[in-house]
């Protein structure tokens, strides 16, 4: 009798105390910025955001590569290999809207139309009128769209663990299953663990030992970006449904890149791309996740490279 008296008190402070340790306030923009914004950083006023982009590299480049990371990502991903490229490469990346220091749209959508247009309305306005685009799981996504959007405009596509067929066995990443639940998904636009953001990194990673505590601050510190969490939270309830029909009419020139060991998106869906897309090429990568430009950033650049024949 008197267990069960404790337990019915002990119980509602343990979940308070819970709630309390693992609420997570939202982190102003101008804050974030001093950490994460460096001298490469502009901001682009466009459709009702801010949209936080680096122009780097080779400014004789006359071809412009554009990177597009994936979700719960920021242009950071791509860190180890504009490192690489940028003496070759006019390298152009950007914050999606819903993520990194770009934050949300105001209107709320973030179906992939949405991101082709936004692309397209930023490359506009830098005045770039060919280039090529690479993307990384649902980048990727974007990025083959984008292919199809306004084919006269990209020179080559690279996809790397790149979202676009239905899902099957995947053992998948706990942090999005957790955000993709109706009710633990609206808790977790306030209370998000570090620990939660730990573990979803070691999904993504294939070798846990080159995750870092400054890479786990980063992804934790951007996705507390006011607006971000919920902004994710909405892309998770409003997926976008695959059209793997449409990847067989893609005609661009395209390079596909998968760390073997992924365990969002299998490596079995590198094989259906360069069985779908005609005129493409594959790199598999072993010992290498979701991420490979960040664990394995070697291999992905040599394979670009020798795509551009530099």
């Amino acid at each position: 009798m008197i267990r069960n008296v404790l337990n019915f008190v002990l119980t509602p402070a343990v979940v308070l105390i819970t709630l309390i340790v693992f609420y997570q306030g939202e982190i102003p923009v101008e804050k974030l910025k001093g950490k994460y914004a460096d001298g490469h950083s502009q901001f682009m006023p466009l459709m009702g955001m801010n949209i936080h982009y680096r122009d780097e590299g080779n400014t004789a480049d006359s071809l412009p590569l554009l990177l597009i990371h994936g979700t719960s990502s920021s242009l950071h991903t791509w860190d180890s290999l504009v490192n690489r490229l940028s003496p070759f490469k006019r390298i152009i990346r950007l914050d999606l809207p819903a993520f990194g220091l770009t934050g949300p749209n105001p209107g709320q959508d973030y179906s992939i139309g949405f991101y082709n247009r936004v692309i397209d309305s930023f490359l506009i306005r830098l005045n770039i009128n060919r280039y090529a685009i690479a993307g990384n799981s649902l980048g990727g996504s974007i990025a083959w769209h984008q292919a199809i959007y306004t084919p006269e405009k990209i020179s080559r596509l690279i996809l790397i663990n790149s979202g676009g067929y239905p899902k099957q066995e995947e053992k998948g990443n706990i942090g999005f299953k957790l955000a993709a639940m109706p009710v633990v998904g609206t808790l977790l636009s306030k209370f998000t663990p570090k620990a939660l953001i730990r573990r979803s990194i070691e999904d993504v990673y294939s070798n846990d030992a080159l995750i870092s505590d400054k890479l786990i601050d980063r992804y934790f510190d951007l996705l507390l970006r006011e607006g971000n969490r919920k902004a994710t939270i909405t892309l998770f309830k409003k997926p976008s449904r695959p059209e793997p029909d449409r990847i067989k009419t893609i005609q661009t020139p395209t390079l596909i890149i998968w760390g073997e060991d992924d365990q969002l998106i299998d490596v079995a869906n590198a094989y259906r791309f360069k069985e779908d897309i005609p005129n493409s090429r594959l790199l598999v990568i072993p010992q290498s996740g979701h991420v490979p430009m960040e664990e394995t950033p070697e291999p992905v650049h040599h394979a670009i490279k020798a795509m551009f024949g530099l």
